[in-house]
């Protein structure tokens, strides 16, 4: 027995010691310098204690960052869900094509984040096709393009991510609506229940676990948003988020690390809290319905 011990930890030492070199050493030091003045390009340090935290409760451009990541996660979520969760009905439907349906919704997922970013500045630019779209219906696009005004351009990014996003999560939710018994809906339909009473009493509970996974690595995904950001607007026009503030004060302006690592940490404790809830919000939810 302690010789096959022996072994099994053998065989793991590389994947832990990967595990603490990589994962588990950064975490605990950039938890460290977070309590400090650290700076890049700077000799030395000196600690600080919380002093970065009470900091970025009072710096305008963290709370403006976190707002907009607020309105990023809040905005994005129910219509990507919604969405996602209409899209796996009509496919999950048995109809000649629904594969190809199925791919042609996947395809956007896989695609990479900067190409489709780039593509989506080209269309939201004055005179793209989205501006001659707006015109069409009758509305003004912006003078300047949607990306460069600042009442149009988080949302614009904002829509972009949702059309990214939706099929993905269909087929999680397809994945759902597989595993619910057909004897379920044959009895239903036996009882004379229509087609709207079935998804009420019988899809839309079950597929309760389903909607709590598709919801809660949406926020995380959601408030970790840095690429699109990145590509389109470089933060500017008030679409500055929380990661891409992380990015900007610790890389690419006065490089304070420790200051950065703090504001990474406030980030953290957010997503955590906000997972949290969802999860309380959701199980009270379950024992209600």
């Amino acid at each position: 027995m302690r010789r096959s011990g022996l072994g099994g930890l053998a065989l793991t030492s590389p994947w832990v010691a990967t595990f603490a070199l990589f994962w588990v050493f950064p975490v605990l030091y950039s938890l460290y310098i977070g309590c400090t003045d650290y700076r890049l390009l700077v000799q030395g340090y000196e600690w600080v204690g919380l002093d970065n935290y009470r900091q970025l409760l009072n710096d305008p451009d963290f709370t403006g960052a976190l707002k907009n990541t607020f309105i990023f996660v809040l905005g994005t979520i129910p219509i990507t869900t919604v969405v996602a969760l209409v899209m796996a009905l009509l496919v999950n439907r048995r109809f000649k094509g629904r594969t190809i349906f199925r791919s042609a919704f996947f395809i956007p997922s896989i695609t990479s984040m900067v190409v489709v970013a780039l593509i989506f500045t080209s269309l939201y630019e004055r005179g793209g096709y989205i501006a001659l779209l707006a015109e069409l219906v009758g509305l003004t696009p912006p003078q300047h393009g949607f990306l460069f005004d600042s009442s149009t351009a988080l949302y614009s990014i904002m829509a972009m991510d949702i059309w990214m996003s939706v099929g993905y999560y269909m087929l999680i939710f397809v994945a759902g609506l597989k595993a619910i018994p057909d004897e379920l809906y044959e009895a239903a339909e036996i009882s004379g229940a229509s087609t709207v009473r079935q998804f009420f009493s019988i899809t839309l509970p079950l597929l309760r676990p389903v909607a709590l996974f598709v919801i809660v690595i949406n926020s995380i995904k959601s408030f970790q948003v840095f690429v699109e950001i990145f590509v389109m607007t470089k933060g500017s026009f008030d679409t500055s988020t929380a990661v891409y503030f992380v990015y900007e004060e610790g890389l690419t302006t006065a490089f304070r690390i420790g200051y950065a690592s703090a504001a990474a940490y406030l980030l953290f404790a957010t997503i955590a809290l906000f997972s949290v809830c969802q999860f309380l919000l959701m199980r009270r939810r379950m024992t209600t319905w």
